[in-house]
């Protein structure tokens, strides 16, 4: 067997195998927020760098 390739799930049996991979990701919750955080910095970004070009111009 390839170690490289081999992951736990696959010697656990059915059942635990989910179990197993929901424990590696993270929660719902958590990845909401995040992607809410780096659309707010993005945008806050954008309105920095408009605001600095228009000032420049």
């Amino acid at each position: 067997m390839n170690d490289a390739l081999h992951h736990p799930a696959n010697d656990a049996p059915a059942g635990a195998a989910k179990r197993m991979d929901e424990e590696d990701r993270a929660p719902m919750g958590m990845t909401v927020r995040v992607v809410i955080y780096l659309v707010a910095v993005h945008f806050f970004a954008a309105f920095l760098f408009l605001l600095f070009f228009l000032a420049g111009g």
